[in-house]
């Protein structure tokens, strides 16, 4: 009686187990952008790639707007596996992974088709692998465009006239240091409180891309757009290493193609996206300002001096550098 006892047992624990792995796994991703945002389509659009490999078995709910917190929150969050999955822009990542601090940099990419070759290949494999020993498994870089920074008062044209401004950056130390070689006073704040403090005056100027400036709707209330260009700091995408352990080979197999995909799909949506956002805020009373980009290059010496002091991470500015 025992033994067939302990066989039941051994039966409906075998049969539960089988019932839970024939079940759907949902995955939680998170973003700050809006749904129309390139960045959440790409995401999405990576669901649909791996629920169509997977015969429904895995799939991806993407939480945009901030839903889940802002980018320092979800990258607490996935860490600790109460998300599997968030999108964020490489500089909160920079005091966690040494080598996201790299592609970061001012001025490093000559073109977006230089920064993409580079992060399509070995370069961009090895600052995404760095980040498994902190908790993340790094899947792929999307794209974030060339940053400028937009103001609210006046235009600035050279490094003399960024001297001074109070300007909001992501919370990151890279970031603020950026700033301040240009001279401004640099302000992290967390995204979506940017809008109010261009408004209110508590900051004169924010930085970041077309299709942010434009989705955000900071082109109504800072309307000058300097194309500084300073950065080319790419958004990452990042997988739970928590949950990623929870899984099989063959799954995250599945995880990673359907990533690579969507890097595809995100840049098409990218280039159209920035066209697009252009055209809107130009309509919308920004103007769009060149600038000696050359003073605000000259600049930057003590950002890559403090941040590159490791020889591994300068010998990869030089190998990128070297791509042609």
């Amino acid at each position: 009686m025992p033994t067939r006892l302990n066989f039941l047992k051994t039966f409906v624990a075998t049969a539960s187990v089988f019932a839970l792995t024939a079940q759907a796994t949902e995955f939680r991703s998170s973003d700050i952008h809006p749904d129309d945002y390139p960045t959440v389509q790409a995401v999405r659009h990576m669901g649909e790639e791996l629920s169509k490999a997977t015969n429904g078995k895995l799939t991806i709910k993407v939480f945009s707007k901030s839903a889940l917190g802002q980018e320092k929150d979800t990258i607490e969050q996935t860490k600790l596996g109460a998300l599997a999955m968030t999108r964020v822009n490489v500089a909160p990542m920079n005091n966690i992974c040494a080598a996201t601090m790299v592609p970061t940099m001012p001025f490093l990419f000559r073109s977006t088709e230089h920064m993409r070759k580079v992060l399509d290949g070995a370069i961009g494999e090895e600052i995404l692998k760095d980040c498994e020993p902190q908790g993340f498994v790094g899947l792929a870089f999307y794209d974030s465009g060339a940053r400028s920074i937009y103001t609210v008062k006046k235009p600035i044209k050279t490094l003399a006239d960024a001297k001074g401004l109070k300007v909001r950056v992501q919370q990151s130390d890279l970031w603020v240091s950026l700033l301040e070689a240009m001279g401004a006073n640099a302000t992290p704040m967390p995204y979506g409180e940017v809008y109010t403090a261009l408004k209110t005056g508590l900051v004169d100027a924010a930085e970041n891309n077309y299709p942010s400036y434009e989705s955000s709707r900071h082109f109504e209330v800072a309307k000058y757009y300097n194309k500084t260009e300073h950065s080319m700091a790419p958004e990452i995408l990042l997988f739970s290493k928590k949950v990623w352990d929870t899984l099989s080979a063959e799954e995250q197999k599945q995880i990673r193609a359907a990533a690579k995909e969507s890097v595809i799909y995100m840049r098409k949506l990218w280039d159209e996206r920035e066209t697009k956002s252009l055209a809107i805020v130009k309509a919308g009373g920004a103007e769009i300002i060149d600038v000696d980009k050359a003073s605000f290059q000259g600049a930057m010496k003590p950002v890559y001096d403090k941040f590159l002091k490791d020889p591994k991470l300068q010998d990869m500015v030089k190998r990128i550098n070297a791509v042609k």
